[in-house]
């Protein structure tokens, strides 16, 4: 039932309020806005071709990206951060989201840990070991204290279970991926692992945080052994564990993955901000660190 009111207006509503209209809304603009769209299409300019507003000849070619504005990056500008590996692709995956001006510190670790442990302890160890290694080599460096330290280990785990190297001969490549084709899909485990120095003097001195993310991987069963063996003479397999690199040509012997696939390639982007994003705020904020072990103690 509809209840009606003298004049149409409710009694507990007054009359100059339902014509009021709502304040306006400020408008405010960023200090630092994004560049336009239009301008993004534009060639940056060079010594050869000035900087022009006008459609250039040719395919347009876009600018890179700025980097992403959030406040663990925003705090490591300016600052050493370093790759705790000589991997090009994982510095080009870091770059991706912005850490661009990296160190590339190759760790002293000789990933020796016995491969009774299982393939989830084995990576996680190896790289929690490499991050701790490389801080250690570089906590009195004349280049100043590290900011950060990225580790991460790539493991490469048959149907079987058996943990797959990188491949030592022609001959051992060949079998390796005639046995990844041939068992059933395999599993490729990356762990990554962060230290940033405390900013306190609070023991033990620095926060860590690590993290491992899988992938399943299946070959194609009718992938022959004329294609393995021309893959494998082009030595893009060569340094990678498992014998094939998927971001390259050996893209060619899978059939499909389930997971990430920049977890094959070497480091899960959005694993490794995450734990970027952990450890900055750990580091600024030691009340949130609890009790933690300083793991340098055990080498």
């Amino acid at each position: 039932m509809t209840q009606l009111y003298q004049g149409g207006i409710p009694p507990e509503i007054s009359p100059p309020q339902l014509f009021l209209p709502p304040p306006p809304i400020e408008q405010k603009t960023p200090k630092d806005a994004p560049p336009s769209y239009e301008a993004l299409s534009i060639p940056p300019a060079n010594d050869s071709q000035p900087s022009t507003t006008s459609q250039p000849p040719g395919p347009r070619r876009l600018r890179p990206p700025p980097p992403l504005d959030i406040p663990a990056l925003a705090a490591l500008r300016g600052r050493r951060v370093i790759l705790a590996s000589q991997s090009p692709r994982r510095k080009q995956l870091l770059a991706q989201i912005g850490l661009t001006n990296l160190e590339t510190i190759p760790s002293n670790f000789p990933e020796n840990l016995p491969h009774t442990l299982s393939p989830w302890e084995y990576v996680s160890a190896t790289a929690t070991q490499k991050a701790l290694s490389t801080y250690k080599a570089e906590l009195d460096s004349p280049s100043g204290e590290p900011a950060l330290i990225i580790a991460a280990d790539t493991i490469v785990v048959s149907a079987p279970g058996q943990i797959l190297e990188k491949p030592r001969s022609e001959a051992n490549h060949v079998q390796m991926l005639q046995s990844l084709r041939d068992t059933g899909p395999h599993r490729v485990y990356t762990a990554v692992t962060c230290i940033a120095p405390l900013t306190s003097a609070r023991d033990p001195g620095y926060a860590l945080e690590s993290g491992t993310e899988e992938t399943v991987v299946k070959f194609d069963r009718e992938v022959t052994d004329e294609l393995l063996l021309a893959y494998v003479r082009t030595r893009e397999g060569a340094d990678k564990a498992g014998g094939y690199g998927i971001q390259g040509t050996g893209a060619i012997l899978v059939e499909r993955i389930e997971g990430g696939f920049d977890n094959v390639v070497g480091l899960p982007l959005r694993l490794t901000l995450k734990l970027i994003e952990k450890v900055m705020f750990k580091a600024d904020d030691d009340e949130t660190l609890g009790e933690e072990e300083d793991l340098l103690e055990e080498e």
